[in-house]
């Protein structure tokens, strides 16, 4: 029954807000004109939102935060070093102001915004928004990605596991692009993940799809007694080795070839870490690799899950929306629910669960398992 009156409020409620005559009406009523603003504001942003992401990605590719951050510049100054029209050099400075990434300063020069100062002091973020041209170009007809199912030409190129039969066969100039994407935007997620769950208690980690290492060396340098290891693809797994050796760690963090939707994991570790690995795979894949967690797992060890996960059962728009198109378009996977992956924990002979909070959860949460 309340399901049947939500239904029928959220039907008045729609065709109340359709009606051009009641739009009119709440923008003039005092009482309801703060909403009604808040509303059409919000609107104009879904519908803007490519171009203000655009604004982004030319300043980034213009590197127009670096220039600024130094010292304020003139639009003349800034056309030259551009290669661009003063007109054009101006219309972006205005369109970055408009968005925090710059700002306007004395006698018409432009210095850096507060956001541009925040976007600054993330490379890694810099690097991802760069390459998003290529997740743009795939959302170019977004029904046609839907109708095929995903899996276009950009992202899925890009990431070339995705779509593989046989991952563990890729070479080295197919996984280099990827494996440093990753690399770069993962100290920062590293610190997030070690501030949530302290891995001093444990004395061996395996860090499966660790990539070039960057987290397994962050959890390394915040336990010194932690002796650290990544599985990851062997062509990944070599860059792993090379990172560990040129940071000091070789007779403490070792590195790992294979696939693991294919083969076994390496054993005796009481500490299992899977960091932006399983929203990248679909249901059979993430049964595939809990189960041979599970059997790799010491007794009495654990298993910490970090990732975007869906907030249901609020849609959420960074795992529903942004997340649910870049995995379509990648080829496989999705953002979860805590008590979906809790499931398929459960499946793979996990019973102990917990969630510690994080920093930024709409972007990152953590799951901790134990048998």
């Amino acid at each position: 029954m309340s399901s049947l009156l939500s239904s029928g409020w959220s039907g008045f409620r729609n065709r109340l807000l359709a009606q051009p005559g009641f739009q009119r009406w709440a923008a003039d009523f005092p009482l309801t004109r703060r909403i009604a603003h808040q509303r059409t504001a919000a609107l104009f942003d879904r519908v803007a939102g490519f171009v203000y992401s655009q604004i982004v990605l030319a300043c980034v590719q213009l590197k127009a935060l670096e220039t600024l951050a130094n010292s304020p510049q003139s639009p003349p100054a800034l056309a030259d070093l551009w290669a661009m029209p003063e007109d054009s050099a101006l219309r972006l400075l205005r369109a970055a102001a408009a968005l925090e990434l710059v700002e306007e300063r004395a006698e018409g020069r432009f210095g850096l915004g507060p956001t541009g100062a925040v976007l600054l002091g993330n490379p890694g973020l810099r690097q991802m928004i760069a390459h998003h041209g290529l997740f743009y170009a795939d959302l170019v007809d977004p029904v046609a990605l839907l109708r095929a199912g995903g899996g276009a030409k950009g992202l899925s190129a890009f990431w070339p596991y995705a779509a593989a039969e046989n991952a563990s066969d890729s070479q080295a100039e197919e996984v280099s692009p990827y494996s440093a994407l990753m690399a770069a935007t993962q100290p920062g997620v590293a610190a997030d993940v070690l501030a949530a769950y302290n891995p001093r208690r444990h004395r061996r980690l395996l860090d499966v799809g660790g990539g070039e290492g960057v987290f397994a060396a962050a959890a390394a340098r915040a336990a010194q007694k932690l002796s650290v290891a990544v599985f990851d693809l062997p062509a990944v797994a070599a860059r792993a080795k090379a990172n560990f050796d040129a940071q000091g760690l070789r007779g403490r963090a070792q590195s790992f070839g294979g696939d693991f939707l294919a083969g076994p994991l390496p054993e005796g570790f009481d500490l299992i870490t899977l960091v932006r690995i399983l929203h990248d795979h679909d249901d059979a894949g993430v049964r595939a690799i809990l189960h041979r967690i599970r059997q790799a797992l010491a007794p009495g060890g654990r298993l910490v899950i970090a990732e975007p996960m869906s907030a249901a059962p609020k849609p959420d728009p960074v795992s529903d929306a942004y997340f649910g198109l870049y995995l379509l378009a990648m080829g496989r996977g999705r953002a979860r629910r805590p008590a979906e992956l809790k499931a398929f924990l459960r499946e793979a002979g996990f019973r102990r669960f917990s969630m510690p909070s994080t920093r930024s959860p709409m972007l990152l949460r953590v799951l901790v398992a134990g048998a």
